[in-house]
């Protein structure tokens, strides 16, 4: 049962900059989150890890299940506590992400999702995961498509986001930091979420963001469904990145 179908309170508060775990209404994001954690822990077996705007901290938990050890850093002072009491085996610290407190070349891979498009210097932020990594280690990054997030437009809807990214100015971005072997991936629905969109208009997403904008009561077959996504309904996948509504980005430190 969630927490917040239990009467319980979330022990981070509903900001719309960050998703967390266990709220009925939150959990079609969350998961949509979780499906991208889930394909990055084979690429961190073993591996040392920072976790560049680790928000709530579920995502650097479970990376921190295979990892040899996950560092999880955020700007936010309630959110580094949280993640410290919640998640003992992630080590955490507040720092800003374009001064990351780790020497020179200590790291075997940089995991920051859902955390570019907030940022003003985007560059600077990969230069400096750029920095960290080791030779041959990999940046994770992921964010969403603007040409699905915000479509039509140049300026994100998102207040929280400044600058959000189509594929192409993705990859770009991260080329042009230094970065060789440079991957795209893009987040998709898979059948039971088309069948889910078909269901409420068209969108389940666009259903939400109704709900939430008209501020009432939640509609119970849309709470049902939203609360019964999982990983499993998201795909991952080099096709069609155009039309994705979130895009992965992996790369090397030559």
């Amino acid at each position: 049962m969630t927490s917040e179908l239990a009467g319980q309170t979330p022990c981070l508060p509903i900001t719309g900059e960050r998703t967390v775990p266990d709220i009925a209404h939150e959990n079609y994001w969350f998961r949509r989150h979780e499906a991208v954690y889930a394909a990055l822990v084979p690429q961190c077996a073993g591996a040392a890890v920072l976790e560049a705007g680790c928000g709530e901290g579920y995502g650097a938990d479970l990376l921190a299940g295979v990892a040899r050890q996950v560092l999880g850093l955020d700007y936010d002072v309630l959110t580094a506590a949280h993640v410290a009491r919640r998640y003992p085996r992630v080590g955490v610290a507040r720092a800003n992400l374009v001064a990351l407190p780790v020497p020179d070349g200590r790291l075997d891979a940089v995991v920051s999702l859902q955390v570019v498009e907030h940022l003003w210097d985007q560059a600077l932020f990969l230069r400096e995961c750029l920095r960290v990594l080791r030779p041959g280690g990999r940046i994770m990054v992921s964010t969403p498509n603007r040409l699905t997030f915000s479509p039509g437009r140049d300026t994100p809807l998102n207040p929280f986001h400044t600058r959000e990214l189509a594929p192409d100015e993705l990859a770009e971005l991260v080329r042009e930091a230094g970065f060789t072997d440079v991957e795209l991936l893009g987040l998709h629905h898979g059948p039971r979420l088309r069948n889910l969109d078909a269901r409420h208009g068209g969108s389940l997403v666009d259903a939400q963001v109704a709900v939430a904008l008209a501020g009432g009561a939640w509609p119970a077959d849309l709470l049902a469904d939203v609360a019964s996504v999982a990983v499993a309904d998201f795909l991952l996948t080099p096709d069609d990145l155009d039309a994705s509504l979130d895009l992965l980005v992996t790369a090397s430190r030559p």
